[in-house]
């Protein structure tokens, strides 16, 4: 649920041409806020780019930071079907289990990346929820880290041996190469293949990606670093 805002007066005629108009404005930051950044991005570009006058903006969101969250807000029903998709994920038999949590992981937010419609928003928190800032962490508190909690305890299930620290650290490396390849560019260019398009087989790749660093860093056994080993010897070059 939305915080109180403080609106400004509406000015004469604008409220009438509210609902399409106000869904500009959410649009036109969530597009702007996405390519520039928060910080970079003021309420009389969005006004612009929405094409309504900059008095409307305030009316219907308040100050900027309120518009920022309101686009999390807005979008809670997409976090809403990755908890159900991770609800099913749980109930799969063990031994497919690790691959269908992390599977109700990738693929709902790939999916909204490729639709018109999500492809603002998912670059959108694969570019601000990196940053520290007060605005991005007040919507990683409030929309993500309920998501986050459900997905280590799911994690926990399956890797009971673990403790929470240790699949805490494993869902922020997944999360880290999620949100790496929602926002990556420069793939095409290292593979040398200008038209190189991610798809269905890029996605099977980053899962099992996932799947197979998680299993490798909570089945290995714990290595002793040289200066914990008494017996360890550092062998020079010959």
């Amino acid at each position: 649920m939305l915080h109180a805002r403080t609106r400004l007066s509406s000015p004469d005629g604008l409220e009438a041409e509210g609902p399409d108009r106000k869904q500009a404005i959410l649009l036109a930051a969530e597009r702007l806020f996405a390519q520039h950044g928060y910080h970079a991005v003021s309420i009389r570009h969005i006004a612009e780019a929405a094409g309504v006058p900059l008095a409307l903006v305030g009316y219907h969101y308040g100050p900027k930071h309120e518009l920022f969250h309101a686009i999390f807000a807005h979008w809670n029903t997409t976090i809403e079907q990755r908890l159900a998709r991770l609800s099913v994920a749980r109930q799969a038999p063990r031994s497919r289990r690790l691959t269908e949590v992390i599977r109700a992981f990738v693929e709902p937010v790939l999916a909204l990346r490729a639709s018109e419609e999500g492809e603002s928003y998912a670059l959108l928190v694969a570019r601000e929820l990196l940053y520290s800032s007060a605005e991005a962490d007040r919507a990683l508190r409030e929309f993500f880290d309920p998501l986050a909690h459900a997905f280590i305890d799911a994690l926990n299930e399956v890797m009971p041996k673990a403790s929470r620290a240790e699949v805490t650290w494993c869902y922020q490396f997944a999360l880290g190469a999620l949100l790496h390849h929602l926002s990556d560019v420069r793939a095409p260019r290292l593979a040398r293949r200008p038209g190189m398009r991610s798809g269905p087989g890029t996605t099977s790749m980053l899962i099992s990606f996932i799947v197979g660093g998680i299993r490798a860093a909570l089945h290995a056994p714990r290595a002793s670093s040289p200066s914990s080993n008494p017996s360890h010897k550092i062998r020079r070059p010959a």
